[in-house]
């Protein structure tokens, strides 16, 4: 119920409750101007407050809601008696001799006079080229070399059409990628397989043609399944394990980039599930944290399907360009001899792939400029993910394959596989 303003509570007739002796407002007035002791008690703590000194509380105006009227006729005598005070101080000043003395004055114009000579100094002190540059407007000035960055060619900037969208963050978009291909170098792998006696690379395609089902049945985004596939081969590059173990440390792997990508990522429950309870809840647990102290806790690994849509976008490719780039990425994660590949260089000659096949041409120079990579750079990819998309699909492995042939992904994983010629050529002619 609000508190009514204005009135005071009235005690029941009979009531055995004893009644406060609460001060009036004039008494509490004069007690708020009683000076308070500054030394404390004994044995009492030392007094402090945040914002103002509790022993000057008396000089803090406090306005109630039920005073107002009364503290605004309060604060209007006050400012008229102030007044008054002042103007008889006045006359009495006019009326007197002018006693002031020259001592008075001096010391005045001596502070003036100090003031004075510390700017002429600073003035002096500045050079013409300081004094000129301090003139400039703060855009003009140049900033250090370690701060400029290099002109984009009007020709080149694909993000200036978003100068306007704050969330596609237009004047970093280059800076991100370009440190994102800087930060590859750092998660390099190599062909890990000698190193897991007990693994074999037809088990890990298993794994991988398993996590595409997973990212399908729990609807994540492409970025968890390949930042999972990623984390799993960093940390098989480093932990021996058995192949029992095998499908707990891809599970894991999704569940740890769930937690990274993901605005709601399953819970750990489901992760069990889908797994058909072969692990139990401490396992996945344990398998979580051993994963993340393998790879001491640096788990945002560049992956190319961010590089995918970074250089589709260059040349405006339409979504079923971009779709076919994707099956082409997507079933390149099975291959473990693309494993050492830079995420970078693979959507490269994964969109080389679609954009001759859809007849589009080949390696634009803004592809150039934004990849950094030469068709000689992207050949030898490009050849290889030839020889793979050409080869007999294996029965063991249909969920890519059977994704990319709905008709949401542009059913393109029925269409045919370009011709290596056309390929060659696309080269060839780039490369001049």
């Amino acid at each position: 119920m609000p508190f009514t303003r204005g009135k005071k509570p009235t005690a029941v007739a009979g009531s055995k409750i004893p009644k406060l002796h609460v001060k009036s407002s004039e008494n509490r007035d004069e007690g708020s101007q009683v000076k308070r002791s500054s030394s404390p008690p004994h044995g009492a703590p030392k007094k402090r407050m945040a914002f103002l000194d509790i022993t000057n509380g008396h000089k803090v105006q406090i306005s109630l809601p039920g005073k107002k009227k009364e503290s605004v006729k309060k604060a209007t005598k006050k400012a008229t008696t102030n007044s008054t005070s002042v103007s008889v101080k006045n006359q009495v000043n006019l009326k007197k001799p002018s006693s002031v003395s020259s001592e008075d004055v001096e010391p005045e114009k001596e502070r003036f006079d100090v003031h004075k000579d510390e700017e002429e100094v600073q003035s002096d002190a500045a050079t013409p080229v300081d004094q000129l540059e301090a003139a400039k407007p703060l855009a003009v000035r140049q900033l250090p070399a370690h701060l400029q960055r290099p002109p984009i060619p009007p020709e080149f900037d694909i993000d200036a059409e978003n100068s306007e969208d704050c969330f596609m963050s237009p004047e970093y978009a280059k800076d991100i990628f370009d440190y994102l291909k800087q930060r590859e170098e750092k998660f390099d792998l190599t062909d890990f397989m000698p190193k897991q006696p007990s693994l074999n690379p037809e088990m890990r395609a298993i794994l991988v043609d398993w996590l595409v089902e997973v990212q399908e049945n729990f609807e994540l985004n492409h970025e968890t399944l390949y930042l999972a596939v990623k984390m799993t081969d960093h940390f098989l590059s480093l932990a021996p394990i058995n192949r029992e173990m095998l499908q707990l440390v891809g599970s894991t792997s999704m569940l740890i980039a769930s937690k990274f990508e993901e605005r709601n990522p399953p819970c750990l429950d489901d992760f069990l599930y889908i797994c058909d309870d072969a692990y139990k809840r401490e396992e996945l647990i344990s398998m979580e944290a051993r994963i993340l102290q393998t790879l001491s806790f640096d788990i945002n690994i560049p992956i190319p399907y961010r590089f995918l849509r970074r250089y589709a976008k260059c040349v405006s490719a339409a979504m079923d360009t971009l779709t076919l780039a994707r099956f082409v990425c997507e079933l390149s994660l099975q291959e473990v001899d693309l494993v050492p590949v830079r995420g970078s260089l693979l959507a490269a000659a994964c969109l080389l792939i679609a954009l001759v096949t859809k007849d589009l041409g080949g390696w634009a120079p803004i592809l150039q400029f934004h990849s950094g990579y030469q068709t000689s750079d992207l050949a030898p990819v490009v050849r290889r993910l030839h020889s793979m998309l050409t080869a007999p699909p294996d029965d063991k492995l249909k969920a890519i394959r059977s994704k990319y042939s709905h008709k949401v992904f542009f059913e393109v994983a029925s269409m045919p596989v370009v011709q290596l010629e056309a390929l060659e050529e696309a080269l060839s002619r780039d490369a001049t």
